[in-house]
């Protein structure tokens, strides 16, 4: 796993090799948006998601994404983990079923990766 940061970017490039060697064309993420930084590169969310807590990170401002690196830049986020399912919360799906929340995650995204 790694941690990105504003500090600490990747590049798109870079982004495209991970999914190369773990997953052919994706990258599984746990973003935090109250932090904003994102974990990457591990087999499931939900241990982006455990190293995100462990570090300090609050469970209601996580949530899993998928990373395509070689769609466009319009299509290459995908909101869908079993880590977004919080109907106590009020999100009753794997997706980030909140337009606000969503836009969100695209702007940590887009400060942390370099197309």
């Amino acid at each position: 796993m790694k941690a990105i940061t504003e500090q600490e970017p990747i590049s798109i490039d870079s982004l495209r090799q991970i999914a190369t060697e773990r997953f052919g064309d994706m990258i599984k993420a746990v973003v935090d948006v109250a932090r904003g930084i994102m974990i990457i590169d591990a087999d499931l969310h939900s241990d982006e998601e455990a190293e995100l807590l462990a570090t300090g990170s609050k469970r209601q401002d996580l949530w899993g994404i998928n990373l395509y690196p070689e769609l466009s830049p319009e299509d290459w986020l995908e909101f869908d983990s079993m880590i977004n399912l919080r109907p106590s919360s009020g999100n009753r799906s794997r997706n980030v079923d909140d337009t606000s929340m969503r836009e969100q995650i695209r702007d940590v995204v887009g400060r942390l990766v370099s197309l």
